[in-house]
């Protein structure tokens, strides 16, 4: 099913057909990340796929087998996000990097720990490294569209009816949001390493709430829990007035790759398909797997997530700022300068719950 849909898309996006570069890959394991290494291993690329533990070889097996089927070269590297210079090596000689990994958790101990400097910590050690490295004439940066705004509610309160590529978050914090603080400051840094050399250019990709298909069962990601969650029922009572900015995984990775392979590409680049509800979603999959999933069939109201929103990991702050709020972004950079045809909604929302289902994460 997979590799039928990968072909169109290559025809959809109208590719070109790519210069082999060498390119040095953090967070190439992840949910995001592991489509990001199949386009790349499809477009003939050499990757050196940078891992905390090169013994643990279940974390890259699935990209491994996609390697030996693709035109492309997989070269696993050990290295560190924390560790200064950890990145030398495998970026010596490289042509471009495409820096993806970053702590994705909603609900931490420490923020500052967890988070923040991690966040902070990897983006200069990978960027260092690329300036260093005395090749890299690219790097691609994946941040995410929360460190263009932080609370729905931000965009009344700018007088916007849409955030663009102009737009940074001014309202998280290491107390509130603290995951989409750790994305704009690790976005912020990126953009003054970036202004402090003259031998790479960065792009930065924005994209929203990821969905769609796993390329492996061992991925950890709030999407995937999400999902998992919604199927389950945890949200059967009442969905959350909450709103996404939806895109598919599939679409990330064709930007990720489109962002690397065009000379043009520079910047940033907000990655959403459309806007949609918890409970448009809800409808949407019922309306795929009629009578399958205990789904939400009406919204939950305000006050009682209020009560009980800690229960969903949502503060009191959390839910006054975001439900209820309505959210708009400009994706137009993404569809003239990258080429991006967004696949629709109802098939990502498909192929989601059709690979939980293969890969054993949800029942059959």
């Amino acid at each position: 099913m997979h590799s039928e849909h990968n072909e169109n898309n290559a025809d959809q996006h109208n590719i070109p057909p790519a210069i082999r570069q060498t390119v040095m890959v953090t967070g190439g394991t992840g949910y995001v990340g592991s489509w990001v290494v199949k386009k790349l291993l499809e477009h003939g690329h050499r990757v050196r796929l940078a891992v905390r533990d090169l013994n643990n070889t279940a974390k890259f097996a699935h990209l491994q087998k996609i390697a030996e089927d693709s035109p492309g070269e997989l070269q696993p590297f050990a290295a560190d996000l924390l560790h200064d210079g950890a990145f030398d090596e495998a970026v010596r000689g490289a042509d471009a990097v495409i820096h993806m990994a970053s702590p994705f958790k909603l609900q931490v101990k420490d923020p500052h720990k967890d988070l923040i400097e991690p966040a902070l910590q990897g983006t200069r050690n990978v960027l260092q490294a690329a300036t260093r490295s005395g090749t890299v004439k690219k790097v691609v940066l994946t941040s995410s569209v929360v460190a263009i705004y932080g609370d729905a509610r931000d965009m009344r309160d700018q007088g916007l009816d849409k955030f663009t590529e102009a737009h940074f978050n001014q309202t998280s914090s290491a107390s509130h949001q603290p995951y989409s603080y750790s994305k704009v400051l690790a976005e912020k840094e990126a953009w003054k390493l970036y202004k402090n050399q003259h031998q790479w250019e960065l792009v930065v990709m924005n994209p929203g709430f990821v969905m769609g298909p796993l390329l492996s069962p061992a991925t950890e990601s709030e999407s995937i829990t999400f999902m998992r969650n919604m199927l389950s029922g945890k949200f059967a009572i009442g969905a959350p007035d909450l709103k996404f900015a939806l895109v598919d995984v599939r679409d990330v990775a064709d930007a990720h790759v489109a962002g690397l392979e065009k000379p043009e590409a520079k910047g940033r680049y907000i990655l959403v398909n459309k806007v949609v509800s918890v409970l448009e979603m809800a409808h949407i999959i019922e309306q795929l797997f009629p009578g399958r999933f205990k789904l939400p069939r009406k919204t939950a109201p305000k006050f009682l997530l209020m009560l009980v929103g800690r229960l969903f990991g949502l503060t009191p702050r959390y839910v006054k700022n975001n439900v209820g709020h309505e959210l708009a972004f400009d994706n137009r950079r993404s569809l003239s300068e990258l080429g991006i045809r967004y696949t629709p909604v109802e098939k990502t929302l498909h192929d989601m719950v059709i690979s939980l289902q293969e890969l054993g994460l949800i029942p059959a």
